[in-house]
């Protein structure tokens, strides 16, 4: 017995899910590929001294991001508790330097030679600053209800025009009993 309705239909695939698993597996082909041309043109030895190489050089680089950052964490606290003004960022973050040493410590020659790319400092500043300006253009087009709407509403600027990061909730929508004798309340303080 039919009912006229359509049967359901499974969802479809996006695009990132179809090729994405495809793109890594020719890329981990295509390493191998080169690593395999690599130790028949300068032997085996010299491929492992490539990839030991590669480990250590890409764990220096964490090691140095990583200590910037923290230094920038502390600078950024004691400016905060002095009242000082904020400083102006000097270069492009330590997000792309991070991806860099771990590119690097990844074995393989073409994730190297993009490791090494990126420890460019011109090249790492120019797409620190595309990638936010494109984070923040996709972020303030998003609809209500996605990340970027979750974002933009847990930011809460103060009069001095700093940010405070959180979240509103009404009075009628705290938890607990309500005391509402309409007397004045007490001012709120972030």
């Amino acid at each position: 017995m039919t009912t006229g309705t359509q049967p359901p239909t499974a969802p479809r695939r996006s695009r990132a899910r179809t090729f994405v698993p495809l793109g890594i597996a020719v890329w981990v082909i295509l390493e191998i590929w080169l690593l395999i041309l690599v130790a028949d043109v300068a032997g085996g030895l010299t491929v492992l001294f490539l990839l030991v190489g590669g480990l250590v050089l890409g764990a220096a680089v964490v090691k140095r991001a990583g200590r910037r950052a923290f230094r920038n964490l502390t600078e950024t606290v004691q400016r905060q508790q002095s009242g000082a003004e904020p400083a102006q960022e000097r270069e492009g973050g330590n997000g792309f330097l991070m991806l860099s040493g771990l590119l690097i410590m990844l074995p393989g020659l073409i994730t190297d030679v993009v490791g090494l790319v990126l420890l460019v400092p011109p090249l790492r500043s120019a797409l620190s600053r595309y990638t936010e300006r494109t984070l923040e253009r996709r972020m303030s087009k998003s609809a209500p209800g996605t990340v970027g709407d979750a974002f933009q509403q847990a930011r809460m600027h103060r009069p001095d025009g700093k940010v405070v990061q959180g979240e509103v909730i009404k009075d009628d929508e705290r938890p607990g009993p309500r005391k509402d004798d309409g007397g004045p309340r007490p001012p709120l303080t972030p």
